[in-house]
């Protein structure tokens, strides 16, 4: 799974959590001049404006301080969205049952890319079913995983209130 390096969720992760938050994940983009560390928060309540400029602030004062990273790069600090991005274990085992988009490292019964229902996790398996079929994706094979939104448009329906 493509996390940001592990000293940088070590240093993050406590940081987030403690401002009452729930760390989604963290990805680091290095380049030279416009390197990125994007950090996904969410909490009970969704993820506003205001969420994410509190935990910015808080993150810009300990890595200006820490300097774990080289040369220039933007923090953006981001809700996970509909389409949350997974990062752990413990995210495909929360939504058991929903819809994702896995790209893998490698193939799983010559597959690259998977969309299917998250059927089950055992240890750090996997089993995704797609069209009748169950694939076991090891953890370690993932490089990128998606949660495919699920959109209800029923004529005549207004969730508005």
């Amino acid at each position: 799974m493509k996390q940001a390096p592990e000293h940088l969720v070590h240093l993050i992760e406590p940081i987030v959590e403690g401002l009452g938050y729930e760390c989604v994940g963290i990805e680091y983009h290095p380049h030279p001049r416009h390197g990125l560390l994007r950090v996904y928060i969410d909490s009970e309540n969704g993820i506003l404006v205001d969420d994410c400029s509190k935990v910015s602030h808080q993150l810009s004062g300990v890595l200006d301080v820490e300097d774990p990273i080289p040369g220039n790069y933007q923090l953006e600090i981001s809700s996970p969205g509909a389409d949350r991005p997974f990062f752990k274990l413990k995210q495909f085992e929360q939504f058991v049952g929903s819809k994702v988009v896995v790209n893998l490292f490698r193939s799983v019964d010559g597959r690259k890319k998977i969309t299917g229902l998250i059927d089950r996790v055992e240890d750090d398996v996997i089993f995704l079913q797609e069209n009748g079929q169950i694939y076991q994706v090891p953890f370690d094979v993932i490089s990128k995983a998606r949660l495919v939104p699920e959109y209800s448009f029923e004529k005549g329906e207004h969730s508005g209130k």
